[in-house]
């Protein structure tokens, strides 16, 4: 019988451990896609609580704390943080099976030092005693970054954004890069077009172009992308539900930004002509510089109308879509292709019914230039998970080139998240040891695999996007 979380923690067979032991777990982590946010990074923030680190905007926990029974007071409310922290405490047993189960673990034994199983009875000295070494320095934002060996982290940012943020962690030298990544949804965002046009308002002032078109409109974000090359940028990241590639005209562009702009509602068929000229756009500028472009689709968000209107968006109440996706990716991607202006590209689903057709999609679009050039995204949202990541590996390796892949990101806004890294390259090593034990690959070629899984964990990743 295997112990619960040790050093071997879901490594099945010794070729998988020595993999994960001599070659994954010294590798320093490259987090090319999260949500933290930059200020606390510049201010070396201090937590107060292990409920304010682990808790505030963790809609996982909330969801799960949720079906448990809890109270939104304890989840999003007015609850003292201890008060929050024991609710969470309560619902850790019934997570078992669950990846959060595996997740809370990892993070108190690689932060704390602390192996005691999270529950009711031991809620109390494991909160004490984490929120002690939280006053410590060591504990800081800055410290945890350090301690988890982080080299670069690129945040989510809109292109509005300041990035003073980011200015000030390059001016103080931090050793852990902080980088910006383009962020461009609200430019798509036309549904509205009262907030529309109050952002494109916004956009104008900070980018000191006048917008009253949609050309004047291009060159407002084109001016803020330079910006954002500036204070180091090398990723775009959109989020979308479906791929858009309708049939456009520039004439119709304009005469469809008039009218929103104008206050007006655009027909379903007006909204994805007009996103689908934007992601065009978008495509094309990143490839001038050489970024990299992601896009994460497949999700249905604030499903829940209640619960947005009385706590917000980002709040735990999203889900896995359904849609039709694979021609219009193949027809945006080609758009792109056709005039030599399809960059880097990472595709991220949701629906894991789309992995064999999203691991088949990027090798329509490789170029024999750089390799991997178009990536399928590491495990995404609900699928950052041992089942989800194995999938996913799998998918690719069997329909194209698992050695080329770029690994795993935290997609996180917690400061504990990164064992996320440790967990998948712990998945991935077992993957393949289990696969040498097997006799399906070739044990005299255990280097060559110790090089794959460094490569997949780290280096990849540098000179993929030359960080």
């Amino acid at each position: 019988m295997k112990n619960f979380n040790d050093e071997n923690f879901l490594l099945q067979t010794a070729t998988a451990e020595r993999l994960y032991h001599d070659h994954a777990a010294k590798m320093p982590i490259i987090d090319y896609h999260c949500h933290l946010n930059p200020e606390l990074v510049a201010n070396d923030h201090r937590f107060r609580s292990l409920a304010e680190i682990w808790l505030d905007g963790d809609h996982y926990k909330w969801r799960a704390m949720r079906t448990n029974g809890v109270a939104e007071r304890y989840c999003t409310g007015d609850a003292s943080d201890w008060e929050k922290f024991e609710k969470w405490a309560e619902t850790v047993p019934y997570t078992m099976r669950n990846p959060l189960y595996h997740w809370t673990h990892l993070e108190l034994k690689t932060a704390f030092g602390v192996e005691k199983l999270l529950k009711p009875s031991t809620a109390r000295e494991i909160y004490d005693s984490c929120n002690a070494l939280l006053q410590t320095p060591e504990y800081s934002a800055r410290g945890l970054m350090r301690r988890y060996n982080v080299e670069v982290v690129c945040t989510t940012d809109d292109p509005i954004d300041s990035l003073e943020h980011h200015i000030k962690c390059r001016d103080d030298k931090f050793e852990c890069k902080v980088l910006p990544t383009w962020r461009p949804d609200k430019a798509m965002a036309v549904e509205n077009p009262a907030t529309f046009k109050a952002y494109i308002d916004r956009l104008a002032e900070v980018s000191g172009v006048e917008i009253r078109s949609f050309t004047t409109l291009v060159d407002a974000l084109l001016a803020r992308h330079r910006y954002f090359e500036s204070v180091g940028c090398r990723l775009s990241d959109h989020g979308i539900e479906e791929f858009y590639a309708e049939d456009y005209s520039q004439q119709e562009i304009e005469q469809i930004f008039a009218k929103v702009y104008g206050g007006a509602q655009l027909s379903d068929e007006e909204i994805r002509k007009y996103k689908s000229a934007m992601l065009v756009e978008f495509g094309i500028m990143d490839h001038a510089t050489g970024w990299t472009q992601q896009f994460h689709f497949g999700v249905i968000r604030n499903n829940n109308s209640r619960k947005m209107a009385s706590i917000g968006v980002d709040t735990g109440f999203d889900s896995i879509g359904d849609f039709t996706l694979a021609k219009n990716m193949a027809k945006y991607l080609d758009r792109l292709d056709q005039h030599n202006a399809l960059t880097k590209t990472i595709l991220y689903n949701l629906n894991p019914r789309d992995n064999e057709m999203v691991a088949t999609m990027i090798g329509n679009f490789q170029d024999g230039e750089i390799a991997g050039k178009i990536q399928f995204g590491s495990g995404w949202w609900f699928l950052d998970q041992k089942d989800g990541m194995e999938r996913q590996m799998n998918a690719l390796s069997l329909l194209g080139l698992l050695s080329r892949f770029v690994g795993m990101l935290t997609d996180s806004r917690s400061f504990l998240s990164y064992p996320r890294h440790e967990y998948f390259r712990r998945t991935l090593c077992n993957l393949i040891g289990n696969d040498v034990e097997a006799g399906l690959l070739p044990a005299s070629e255990l280097d060559f695999l110790g090089q794959m899984v460094e490569n997949i964990s780290y280096n990849n990743a540098k000179e993929y996007f030359k960080f």
